[in-house]
């Protein structure tokens, strides 16, 4: 905020602090919200406690502010599916190609070249070449039958939905600022204006359900204006919106971007051999978790 730009980096005397969350995107609702103190912690530090409660077999999507090898290991081990996209400069040793044709590369790689740093688990690795830009994404879903390089592309891409969820909150409800000098004060607007978005959320889906739409061709920022309109004169405003939705173009084609990846046809996929061993001897390097690395 432009009130703070003239603090010295690293000052954090106006600051309360920051929240982590975990958002559920087939439900497009939160799951979890965890506040923390220190506003320059490692994004790190709060993911295990973040996904402590999720049911073995979730997939969990997460940014590069998550990247490490020993989390990606721990998650593994705990019986979650999990896909990132792949750090720049990462170093990696293929040890099987599923396919490589067609601008996709998709195989089977350690984490981590050298001694230094190296993953337990051998994870899957897809590159996709789409004009003049690489994306990068790795996963430890290691069969390509089960999970598609399209599908991985596709599924990144909902990463985003947590952005969505924090652009609903402070673009579209416009509570985007918290006034107190007290965190306890400022901790209940926080909580308000999440519990807040989420019965919009939940709105969204019952109209986008009734309608027979996608989420995505439903307009937050129309919900968020007539709703309240609709309430006001009496009527049901889930039902209004379905009713005239697409007329008012409430309802309308879906504007969001989705990446078109080569489709990788199943019988040219080399099956993985029996003999290749997928576990090794790890090194985790103890890196601090301070102001240094807040943004990975």
């Amino acid at each position: 905020m432009p009130a703070l730009r003239g603090l010295p980096a690293g000052d954090d005397r106006l600051l309360p602090g920051k929240v982590a969350g975990l958002f559920d995107i087939r439900r497009q609702l939160w799951r979890r919200i965890q506040y923390i103190r220190e506003p320059h912690e490692n994004d790190k530090v709060a993911a295990p406690g973040l996904v402590a409660d999720l049911p073995q077999g979730s997939m969990i999507l997460a940014d590069l502010g998550y990247f490490a090898f020993a989390w990606f290991d721990a998650l593994t081990a705990a019986g979650y599916w999990w896909v990132s996209r792949l750090r720049a400069k990462t170093s990696y040793t293929i040890i099987h190609t599923f396919y490589q044709e067609a601008g996709v590369l998709d195989a089977v790689v350690w984490l981590g070249a050298y001694r230094a740093d190296r993953g337990l688990h051998a994870v899957r690795l897809i590159r996709i070449q789409l004009g003049d830009r690489a994306y990068t994404y790795i996963t430890n879903v290691l069969d390509p039958h089960q999970l598609s390089a399209v599908d991985i592309a596709r599924l990144y891409g909902r990463r985003w939905d947590i952005e969505m969820a924090f652009n609903l909150v402070k673009t579209h409800l416009n509570l985007h600022l918290l006034w107190s000098g007290k965190t306890s004060v400022i901790l209940q607007q926080v909580w308000a204006v999440l519990i807040t978005s989420r019965i919009v959320h939940a709105l969204h889906l019952e109209i986008a359900h009734r309608a027979g739409a996608d989420p995505d061709e439903v307009s937050l920022a129309l919900l968020v204006r007539y709703l309240p309109i609709f309430a006001q004169d009496g009527r049901d405003p889930v039902a209004a919106f379905v009713e005239h939705g697409r007329a008012a173009f409430f309802i309308r084609p879906s504007r969001r971007i989705k990446r078109q990846v080569p489709c990788v046809p199943p019988d040219h996929i080399i099956p993985l051999p029996l003999e290749v061993g997928l576990v090794r001897t790890p090194r985790h390097p103890q890196r601090k978790c301070g102001r240094g690395e807040a943004r990975q």
